[in-house]
């Protein structure tokens, strides 16, 4: 039983490990992307309450990277650019509650009491006997409640008389609170396979760069 106890440990935690290291993302384009529109100059257009804005400037500067490898051009102005670029972007905060055992060594560690795990007054084995094991039998349950962070990205790029040519939007979600860690694996992904299959929810997996979270973040863990 100790053996079994401890492969559960050793496989959670490399799928823990794994999980950190990539941000996954839910990918759905609409567009009707002519031939013709690629390789084309470009203006961002921001809203009125973007104008101005120091985190807007930021993730319009990793959008403007993907575009220029893509093999567009950014205009010196907007009277003069063949497409428009806005976008927008948002985090809400969901709470999600997960049952598991009292006894689950990756939440509070065994109760006393409890199978072979003591101190407890009935001595080494507990009230139930040496052959009792809450994880054969089950046992006690506690709930535990946790945040977890829905992030957005919706880019769109029209031509100059306003027609829509690309809409995509990026959904990822993690435990951690804040888009900037995020964004540039969201922008990537909002990318990747440009223009892509229109209508199609894609689920886009991308690798976390080995510095991530070394600058800014004394906890140097990678988004997620």
């Amino acid at each position: 039983m100790k053996r079994r106890f401890y492969s559960f440990i050793a496989a959670a935690s490399l799928l823990l490990s794994g999980c950190a290291s990539v941000v996954e993302s839910n990918v759905t384009a609409f567009h009707a992307w002519p031939a013709d529109a690629n390789g084309k100059s470009y203006a961002f257009a921001p809203a009125k309450e973007q104008e101005n804005n120091l985190e807007y400037g930021s993730y319009a500067q990793l959008i403007r990277q993907q575009l220029n490898t893509l093999g567009f051009t950014e205009a010196p102005d907007k009277k003069s650019a063949q497409l428009a670029v806005s976008f927008r972007y948002g985090m809400n905060t969901e709470q999600v509650v997960v049952t598991r055992p009292a006894y689950d060594p990756f939440f509070y560690g065994p109760p006393p009491g409890w199978g072979r795990f003591g101190p407890h007054p009935y001595g080494f084995y507990g009230p139930y006997g040496p052959f009792y094991d809450p994880f054969w039998y089950g046992g006690p349950m506690q709930t535990t409640s946790y945040p977890v962070f829905l992030r957005r990205l919706q880019i769109g790029i029209a031509s100059a008389d306003g027609k829509q040519l690309y809409d995509v939007v990026v959904d990822s979600d993690g435990s951690r609170a804040g888009l900037s860690a995020v964004m540039p694996y969201m922008v990537r992904a909002a990318f990747s396979g440009f223009p892509g299959p229109s209508g199609v929810t894609r689920h886009i997996k991308i690798q976390v760069d080995k510095d991530s979270g070394k600058d800014g973040d004394k906890s140097r863990k990678p988004p997620g």
